[in-house]
């Protein structure tokens, strides 16, 4: 028997909630934006990986994140006395690396929840969700929520810094269409995070903590104008926009254009706009895709936020 799943992109932050937001995205269009993992019994383990950007990933296995996922995931196993066997696994990546996509949060959350699924689910969602930020700080040097909860729960999560529960799952405004654009170049995490200054201002402080509250507020109260009013990042975009081509010339014309918001996807350099109504959301991607992409791996999409995450 083979199980399969599928985790959609995620974008991290959502600008004005640096490592404690992120939402789950779906193209409207039914594009399949983030990555698939297969899991069979085999005689012994082995890793088998395509897709479209397969051929940016390290070649050989042992240097697969999901290879080191299910190395975690049988050490829980047999921490806990449940019964294991090797299998055959197949990574269909169909999420570029170092877009700003949640692309490592994608490949893990496909192959921990395909593997619990295999093995009978022996663990629950929060543990399950400890393993994934676990995975994730292997690549991105620090354990963070931001990209592999709403990959795996779906929606908008914030994540509580408790360890039970790691995330609160808050209400979308469901009118809204999001549009991504991956530039087609790359920006590490860790680039993305070393540039960022160890301390911000008071000022900036307060302003992160007052929108980040007025934000969940306006989730809660489906209230779009306020929501959409507090999406500016003052934390990392004044310093990560340097890094991506182009920026400040795309959020001006996607902004005049009617776009609600404009902000960075994660590290970037998929940058995302947030419109109101559909045309208006076809249309800015068709610009972003002519203006902002740099190369043939670029792509835009215009998505919606998926109520449920991995498949």
């Amino acid at each position: 028997m083979t199980t399969i799943a599928y985790a959609p992109a995620s974008i991290g932050n959502i600008s004005l909630g640096y490592d404690v937001l992120g939402a789950a995205i779906e193209p409207v269009d039914g594009t399949p934006l983030g990555d698939v993992v297969e899991v069979q019994q085999a005689e012994a383990f082995s890793l088998s990986v395509d897709g479209p950007f397969a051929h940016k990933l390290p070649r050989h296995e042992n240097t697969n994140i999901v290879t080191h996922c299910y190395e975690h995931f049988i050490e829980a196993m047999v921490k806990y006395g449940q019964p294991t066997h090797p299998v055959a696994l197949t990574l269909h990546k169909n999420l570029p690396i170092g877009s700003g996509l949640g692309s490592s949060a994608s490949s893990i959350v496909a192959a921990l929840h395909a593997l619990n699924i295999h093995f009978g689910q022996p663990f629950t969602k929060n543990e399950l969700l400890h393993m994934m930020g676990e995975m994730e700080g292997q690549i991105s040097g620090s354990i963070h929520y931001d990209n592999v909860a709403p990959s795996y729960l779906g929606g908008i999560t914030l994540m509580t810094g408790q360890q039970a529960p790691l995330t609160a799952s808050l209400p979308a405004i469901n009118s809204w269409y999001w549009v991504v654009c991956y530039s087609g170049i790359t920006v590490s995490t860790s680039q993305a995070r070393d540039i960022l200054p160890d301390s911000v201002p008071l000022a900036t402080g307060l302003t992160f903590g007052r929108q980040l509250g007025v934000f969940v507020h306006a989730l809660h109260t489906q209230d779009e104008a306020l929501a959409a009013a507090v999406m500016t990042d003052v934390i990392a975009e004044p310093y990560r926009k340097s890094l991506l081509p182009g920026f400040d010339e795309a959020r001006i014309h996607c902004l005049r254009a009617g776009a609600l918001a404009f902000g960075i996807s994660g590290s970037g350099p998929t940058v995302f706009a947030v419109c109101q109504k559909l045309e208006e959301a076809r249309s800015m991607a068709a610009w972003l895709e002519t203006n902002y992409i740099q190369n043939d791996d670029g792509f835009s999409h215009v998505c919606r936020i998926p109520s449920k995450g991995v498949k």
